[in-house]
């Protein structure tokens, strides 16, 4: 049970009868009201500015408005006192016994406790990693992928019905620069002299194995065909090796995807062109000029006539060309084809995570859906900062393998999958993340990964430790759901269950921001409050989980300890990280 839905309903029901009571207009819009915790806790445990946001539509002061609905609020199931602060905001203190009740709901519907169907099945497309097909992934794909990643597991813990995509950017510029990569390689492994690499291909190592899986083809026909410039073979048969790596390198990382969507294949179907030509029937599309950017002019700056999609029409700065200068379809056309091909798919919202450099084409993507769907469909774009990896402090930049850049694969083989995944969420996706291979692998309160596993893995402790003083007593999680927890009385326990009660409610707003970072923040609040618990234990024996001469309350207490292992699993399920029952 969402405990802050069910204030919400209450709120909503008691300024359904003052109206009906004329003591309010009918039809207020309830749509603004807030019911969450208060930013001080002394406050309360649920704070609403329903008075604030209905006070001007019905005609009355704050203050007097909220003393009506606090009136009813008094009698609400569960609300110990209610008290009217500042201008007009309400706070509830709610009984310890709505709190307690809470333990048994974690320990009923087990990791599946806070799933929700705000989503109402809704069809959501979140589009992530996406990188070119040209190398191995890096460590700043990493972030991206699972952001992207726990972003579609949110949404679909929250109701919603999700599709992991991945756009595969296979044509264009880069692709010809891999196929030359390639054939450089192919024509090492034959025993040819080479030489160095020339400038402009790419350095790395991984596509010593693609040159030799073409050599060891032993095909005459290809071998003339790419002395006569015919790279084609090369172009397909390089492209499915890269894709094969990426794809073994997002597994490594946990990671899967639903839909692989080529760009290349919109070129050959003609789908831009189809795209480009209903755009054509809604002068939405005109030959022009540009004006040069502001500032310093880029060298590759052409003051010519060129396709225009007429991208202001829908809210961008200017507007934005359809056609390279030789005739082919620029990469924002083939991005218009797609998104539109994403929409007819079923997909009215579609979430992309993008990196940093991304930044600028936002605006011209989102007037392209707007325009392409006739507002039917929204775009959501999550820009992902940079990641900067050190070692002991310093910067880690370079790899033999990449050539270039770190390996995402470099990194998980080196700290595991799970510590990548959590620390990448350890801040928004708009900050940019410091990430230290050594300090991620500290056992500290420091580290927010070893932090929270260290909470799962002591609950676990507290479990044994429980069967093995006390054999009679079973802590499976019916039978704890089964004990008194009316014996949970202290304060510090009560703060911890208020926690754990809030998950259903972390789980819902964070979707609908699609914040997922939120969920690390929150299992970190947890893993707190439990090992401050653990430490008042310490502290006073009387606060210890288990009382060897008192069972029941005993048994109250490990089923508080085995709810927050409950939820600490749940939240790492989200975040793709499996907890762990021992540290080692």
């Amino acid at each position: 049970m969402n405990v802050f839905n069910k204030y919400r309903q209450a709120i909503e029901e008691i300024v359904k009868s003052l109206s009906t009571e004329g003591k309010l207009p009918a039809g207020l819009s309830l749509d603004r009201i807030s019911i969450e915790p208060p930013r001080d806790p002394s406050h309360g445990d649920i704070s609403t500015n329903v008075a604030m946001v209905l006070a001007k539509p019905a005609g009355q002061k704050p203050r007097n408005l909220a003393e009506l609905v606090a009136a009813k609020l008094v009698d609400a199931d569960g609300v110990d006192s209610v008290e009217i602060a500042g201008p007009g905001f309400i706070n509830l203190r709610l009984a310890a016994v709505l709190w307690q009740q809470q333990i048994v709901e974690i320990l009923t519907a087990g990791v599946a406790y806070g799933d929700t169907d705000i989503g109402g099945g809704q069809a959501i497309n979140v589009e992530y990693v996406s990188a070119n097909p040209t190398g191995p992934m890096h460590v700043g794909h990493a972030r991206g992928a699972v952001i992207g990643d726990v972003l579609a597991a949110l949404l679909a813990k929250a109701g919603f019905d999700v599709t992991r995509e991945y756009y595969i950017n296979d044509a264009g510029v880069q692709i010809d620069v891999l196929t030359r990569s390639a054939v450089h390689r192919f024509k090492q492994a034959l025993g040819e002299d080479v030489g160095e690499i020339p400038d402009g291909l790419y350095p790395g190592e991984y596509l010593i194995p693609v040159g030799r899986d073409l050599a060891a083809l032993e095909d005459d026909v290809i071998s003339a065909a790419i002395t006569d410039g015919d790279t084609k073979f090369v172009r397909d048969f390089v492209i499915d090796a890269m894709m094969t790596l990426i794809r073994e390198d997002l597994s490594a990382l946990g990671i899967s995807h639903d839909v692989f969507t080529s760009e290349r294949s919109l070129h050959e179907n003609e789908a831009i062109g189809e795209v480009v030509f209903e755009l054509e029937a809604r002068d939405l599309v005109y030959w022009g000029r540009l004006e040069p950017p502001k500032g310093q002019k880029p060298d590759d700056w052409e003051d010519r006539e060129q396709y225009l999609f007429r991208s202001t029409s829908f809210g961008d700065d200017i507007d934005r060309p359809l056609k390279k200068s030789d005739g082919s379809w620029t990469y924002f056309a083939a991005d218009v084809a797609y998104h539109l091909d994403k929409f007819r798919r079923g997909f009215g919202e579609m979430i992309d995570v993008w990196g940093a450099d991304h930044k600028g084409y936002i605006k011209r993507m989102q007037a392209a859906v707007d325009a392409t769907t006739g507002s039917k469909a929204v775009l959501d774009v999550r820009i992902c900062n940079l990641v900067n990896l050190f070692e002991s402090g310093e910067p880690v930049r370079m790899s033999k393998r990449a050539g270039t850049f770190v390996t995402l694969r470099e990194v998980v083989d080196q700290v595991g999958k799970d510590v990548v995944r959590f620390m990448m969420l350890t801040r928004g996706n708009d900050a940019p993340l410091d990430f230290d291979l050594k300090e991620a692998l500290e056992q500290s309160r420091d580290n927010p990964v070893f932090y929270v596993q260290y909470a799962h893995a002591r609950a676990c402790s507290v479990l044994r430790n429980a069967v093995e003083h006390m054999p009679g007593l079973s802590v499976d999680d019916s039978t704890l759901a089964k004990a008194d927890m009316s014996h949970l009385t202290d304060e510090a326990e009560l703060a911890l269950m208020r926690l754990l009660a809030g998950w259903p409610r972390l789980v819902e707003t964070a979707a609908l921001a699609r914040e997922p970072h939120r969920i690390a923040y929150y299992l970190n609040d947890i893993a707190a409050a439990f090992h401050g618990l653990w430490n008042k234990g310490n502290e006073d024996v009387s606060l210890r989980f288990i009382i060897a001469d008192h069972e029941v309350l005993t048994a109250a207490r490990l089923a508080m300890v085995r709810a927050m292992a409950v939820v600490i699993a749940s939240g790492l399920a989200v975040m793709g990280v499996k907890p762990v029952e021992e540290m080692r």
